[in-house]
């Protein structure tokens, strides 16, 4: 069973996402709980441009339990479909859920900026996506700056 797992994903990975999910819609049946499954079955949807399967598929996979690895990408997948398909609350949702799990990848606070940009919420996004940039750059005009980005991050509308 591992085996066949293992020719999905490199077909998945070798850009043969059709034959990957044929393969791994068998591999269901003999084990309709296996999350890796239906997360690996996300992805091939989602190179395939099947954006509402894939999330039947993202959701089955959380819900059944992955390794920290995979729950990290399957949110991230999740998230960033729901807002590809217009599905901002659920995005916005599943960013935030994801950001209480793993608060140390910042890639879900950049998807969650655009989610508020999505929502109309851009002063929720721009400070977000200020104090990203505040916190993680190596940048060393930015980090001269540091305090100041991170001060008016939340201070956007205000004049002096």
């Amino acid at each position: 069973m591992k085996l066949k797992l293992q020719e999905a994903i490199i077909l998945r990975e070798n850009n043969q996402a059709k034959e990957a999910l044929s393969m791994l819609e068998k591999l269901l049946i003999d084990e309709p709980l296996n999350g890796t499954i239906y997360y690996q079955s996300a992805w091939c949807c989602d190179n395939l441009s099947l954006e509402k399967e894939a999330i039947d598929y993202y959701q089955k996979a959380i819900k059944l339990g992955l390794n920290p690895t995979d729950l990290k990408e399957a949110y991230l997948g999740l998230g960033s479909t729901y807002r590809a398909i217009g599905e901002y609350i659920l995005a916005k949702e599943t960013f935030i859920k994801a950001i209480d799990c793993f608060p140390e990848n910042n890639a879900y606070r950049v998807f969650l900026a655009m989610v508020y940009y999505n929502l109309g919420e851009y002063q929720k996004g721009m400070e977000l996506l200020l104090q990203l940039l505040a916190t993680t750059s190596s940048d060393n005009n930015i980090q001269l700056y540091q305090k100041a980005i991170t001060y008016y991050s939340t201070r956007l509308e205000e004049k002096w």
